[in-house]
């Protein structure tokens, strides 16, 4: 299910089209998405811009064109398997305000196109470094070649992005194998109610509806 279908299954749900999202999950990703109604989808701007908490797992050794288990994957070979403390020596340098190089296959518009159009089409498109900001990388834990990583961010980053990038870094390559958000700013996943019991009556009486 995309974030596009689940905004489609709240609209039925709640009987009205004014209904968005704050920020697309992949594909291949679960957890938290803020859905926007009525008046609260003119303020999906202050709800995009709040940092986010994921749990990913990044898998060492291969490589693939989207980043993820998604794509056409490609067995790296010639590495020497890296330690814990050898990673940890790696993480160190994404820590803090980095620059990072977006997915080719994203929803950046490069000329009015999506950059992931363009990329299905074989055609490899520009994209420039943007700024992150990495606050928490933190090893949960690593049997080779899954590497399981907390991670807190700034609005904007990729995770597949820093997977292939930290890949590179330690010399295995990398994918994102798994990616569940945890939090938005102040919204956490354990307070969020499951699709399937959207309603009004829920969403009214929820925690989870309250004034930003």
């Amino acid at each position: 299910m995309t974030s596009h279908d689940v905004v489609d299954f709240v609209r039925k749900r709640m009987g009205t089209r004014q209904v968005g999202h704050a920020g697309t999950l992949d594909p291949l990703a679960e957890g938290l998405l803020i859905v926007l109604v009525g008046e609260y989808t003119k303020k999906s701007e202050e709800f995009m811009k709040l940092p986010k908490t994921y749990s990913a797992t990044f898998r060492l050794g291969v490589q693939s064109d989207t980043h993820d288990m998604e794509g056409e994957i490609k067995t790296r070979k010639d590495f020497i398997v890296p330690t814990e403390e050898g990673i940890e020596k790696v993480l160190e340098s994404f820590r803090g305000n980095i620059k990072q190089t977006p997915p080719q296959f994203s929803a950046i518009k490069i000329n009015g196109k999506k950059a992931y159009n363009e990329a299905r089409a074989g055609r490899e498109v520009a994209l420039l470094p943007r700024e992150i900001n990495i606050s928490r990388l933190e090893i949960i834990s690593y049997k080779f070649p899954d590497l399981d990583l907390k991670i807190d961010c700034s609005s904007g980053t990729y995770i597949r992005a820093l997977a292939r990038d930290i890949g590179e870094a330690l010399g295995t390559g990398a994918v994102m194998a798994r990616l569940k958000r945890e939090a938005i700013g102040q919204y956490n996943l354990k307070d969020a109610v499951n699709l399937d019991d959207v309603d009004e009556k829920t969403l009214r009486n929820s925690d989870t509806h309250r004034q930003p």
